[in-house]
């Protein structure tokens, strides 16, 4: 069957004929001119003849152009039609165009331009520019187009060596490249922009920071260049610095995203009301951004500002009901208000949704858990332990990550439930992943044995961690501290000593903050003392000086010293008014002596908003009430501590003081008695042989009352 020629567009047909003409006109100079004579008798003198080389140079400059022109042509058709093919053709017009006219950069530029833009051409590309460079060294063209190759290399994570330029990995072939482009085109903002950019991929700040504050001068109300110089100062730890970069722009030329990049420093800056006050402008600017919306309700949330959290929350999940993370946030602050129920039946909501997903499980044990439906909250994070675990072992840093939260969750779960076996086998598991998983894990067990007054155990874990992990100085003041529960004192002090540096080093200061405890705890006032004081001398972040305060405070509170006590805690709270171990402490230690006891209440709730499932906190909380004489709230608080601390011996007696003031003697009776018990099975240094006198004294007051009660009825009285 014999084939058609296929004809070419109509279009086409009037470029070639264009060029055909262009082609032949030039041609024609070879010839003789229209007014020459065709006689060869009469006698004239020669044309001029024109030379063979120009006659060469511009009949190859004609074909370059024809198939150029045809280049271009199958370029636009491969966008028109999506046809690959059309790509190829444009490629070999180029190839054509380039052995006509081989020195022409246009050309050489135009082709690798067209073999960046197509797929599996990399390496061509990059050949044909390099190629071009070796002839023309400084055409901006090329330098771009091999900038714009290794911008996608790196892109795509190939970091390997390029064949046909071995001296360097990608990135420093890309800075290279942008370098050059800078030193060419000075003033160039976009490409100073990405220079910085890689300059602060490759760690180097301070380059990265002369390329941005140079992009600056040139275009200083550039949106692109305040961002990147904010997010520079950001990532290299100096939030104050990029607050200020965006804040040196006036408020009324702010865009939606300086703003958006303000509200996020702000919260590095833990300034949660002026990251909602920037994140309210930047919604002004660009109402309904998402993104948005979602920062200014986390910082609402942070801020403590529950129910404009909530109304943000909403409106988020009115715009996408499925979005899972709004949901689980709506989850969240109803947590925090205290509607349990109505929490948990909203992260299930989003289980429904997504089941596998790990922040939805994780807040479904957490509720579980807050409502003391202990075995049920145990069985989802066996699951999430599940859904989290490879055959092999192998774990990414993220995976272990997650892993090691759902284990150290279900090992607490079963340490409130004094169920030792089964939570040291959730923290072997954490052991098992090592680094700072292991870490947690060897604390885990050792708090369980601990708590249960497997105090041998405790120092058996403990010596097998530092054996493990001979470099780890948490470990080490781990089993000094367990050495000076078990009676050694002298021996735990003595190790804890011994990993001092004397260098003033933040690790020093951390082995005094150990020791002041140690001496605390053992009534070596001076000592602790003197060890806050070495650590204080050390002490620089705010975190730390909130610690160190909270310290001070607790060695003036064992002294009695309540005033000095207090004074100290509220300078803490001065730098962190949420610091829940704060709140609770100073809190219960107003309670606990009847005063202020509005403010008490008002701190140890903060303090269990935070953290619902801390069982000293809600010691603390039902003790307050007791205080107040509210004592259905102080039952309910205090049977939820006894149930999550059952070896502490302080909650016990703290029910059967609410027991003894509400009439039910026998009950009391029987708290008291178990407070004893674990009074019998503690550490020394837990142990205030005053106070466990005056509780034996209320256990036989109990026991006489109760003796006389039976005496006259003739039988137990029912309670």
């Amino acid at each position: 069957m014999m084939r058609t020629k296929q004809l070419l567009p109509l279009p086409w047909l009037s470029l070639v004929a264009a060029c055909s003409m262009f082609a032949l006109a030039i041609s024609a100079g070879a010839q003789t001119t229209p007014t020459q004579s065709a006689s060869a008798s009469t006698p004239q003198s020669a044309p001029p003849k024109l030379g063979e080389d120009a006659i060469t140079q511009s009949s190859s400059r004609a074909k370059a152009y024809f198939h150029s022109a045809l280049a271009d042509i199958y370029e636009e058709e491969a966008v028109n039609s999506g046809q690959p093919e059309y790509v190829t053709h444009a490629i070999e017009e180029y190839k054509d165009a380039l052995n006509a006219d081989p020195g022409s950069a246009q050309l050489s530029d135009a082709l690798a331009d067209l073999y960046l833009r197509t797929p599996g051409h990399l390496h061509d590309a990059e050949a044909t520019a390099r190629g071009l460079l070796k002839t023309s060294p400084n055409d901006i063209d090329a330098h771009k187009i091999l900038g714009r190759i290794y911008l996608r290399q790196l892109s795509e994570a190939q970091n390997a060596v390029s064949s046909a330029s071995p001296s360097g990995n990608v990135l420093d072939q890309a800075i290279a490249e942008y370098e050059k482009i800078i030193s060419l085109e000075p003033k160039d903002v976009e490409d100073r922009m990405v220079l910085g950019q890689l300059y602060t991929v490759k760690h180097e700040p301070q380059k990265a920071e002369e390329q941005f504050k140079t992009a600056q001068a040139i275009e200083p109300d550039s949106e692109d260049v305040v961002l990147n110089l904010a997010r520079l100062y950001a990532e290299s730890g100096d939030v104050e610095h990029a607050a200020k970069v965006v804040e040196a722009v006036p408020e009324s030329d702010r865009t939606s995203k300086m703003e958006f990049a303000l509200g996020a420093a702000y919260d590095q800056m833990k300034r949660p009301k002026d990251a909602i006050a920037a994140y309210k402008r930047a919604i002004d600017i660009e109402p309904g951004d998402v993104r948005t919306m979602g920062a200014l309700a986390q910082a609402l949330l942070t801020d403590d500002q529950l129910d404009a959290a909530m109304k943000e929350y909403q409106e988020l999940a009115d715009a996408d009901p499925d979005d899972t993370g709004t949901l689980i946030h709506i989850g969240e602050i109803q947590r925090r208000q205290g509607k349990y129920e109505d929490a948990l039946a909203t992260v299930r909501k989003a289980i429904k949704k997504e089941p596998d997903n790990l922040e939805a499980g994780y807040n479904e044990g957490l509720l579980l858990d807050v409502l003391g439906r202990y075995d049920e909250a145990a069985q989802v994070y066996e699951h999430m332990v599940d859904l989290t675990s490879h055959a092999n072992g192998a774990y990414t840093s993220e995976e272990k990550n997650n892993r090691g939260i759902f284990l150290e969750r279900l090992g607490a779960i079963y340490h409130e439930q004094n169920k030792v076996d089964q939570a040291v086998a959730a923290y072997q598991k954490m052991i098992d992943m090592g680094g700072d998983s292991a870490l947690r894990g060897y604390q885990g067990e050792v708090d369980s044995y601990r708590d249960a007054k497997q105090f041998d155990k405790a120092v058996e874990i403990s010596r097998k961690a530092v054996e493990a992990n001979p470099k780890a100085n948490d470990l080490k003041l781990m089993l000094a501290g367990e050495l000076a529960d078990q009676g050694k004192v002298d021996e735990g002090l003595a190790m804890a000593k011994g990993l001092l540096k004397n260098d003033n080093s933040d690790d020093d200061r951390k082995v005094w903050l150990d020791l002041a405890q140690l001496d605390t705890r053992f009534h070596r006032w001076k000592d602790a003392e003197d060890a806050l004081n070495k650590a204080g001398a050390m002490t620089t972040k705010k975190e730390d000086r909130i610690y160190l305060l909270f310290l001070r405070g607790a060695l003036a509170e064992r002294q009695k010293h309540l005033e000095p006590a207090e004074d100290l805690f509220r300078q803490a709270l001065d730098l962190d008014p949420s610091n829940a171990m704060v709140l609770n402490y100073l809190g219960y230690m107003l309670a606990d002596k009847g005063a202020k006891l509005p403010e008490a209440l008002k701190m140890i709730r903060k303090a269990v908003e935070q953290e619902p499932m801390n069982g000293a906190y809600l010691d603390s909380l039902g003790w307050a009430y007791f205080k107040m004489g509210q004592y259905e709230l102080a039952e309910e608080n205090l049977r939820q501590a006894v149930e999550r601390d059952q070896t502490d011996p302080t909650v016990h007696e703290h029910l059967g003081d609410l027991y003894e003031k509400t009439g039910r003697i026998r009950l009391a009776a029987a708290q008291w008695q178990l407070s004893l018990t674990e009074f019998s099975r503690s550490a020394a240094a837990d142990v205030e042989p005053a106070d466990v006198a005056k509780l034996q004294h209320k256990l036989e007051s109990a026991r006489v009352k109760l003796a006389k009660e039976e005496s006259i009825s003739g039988a137990p009285k029912s309670e």
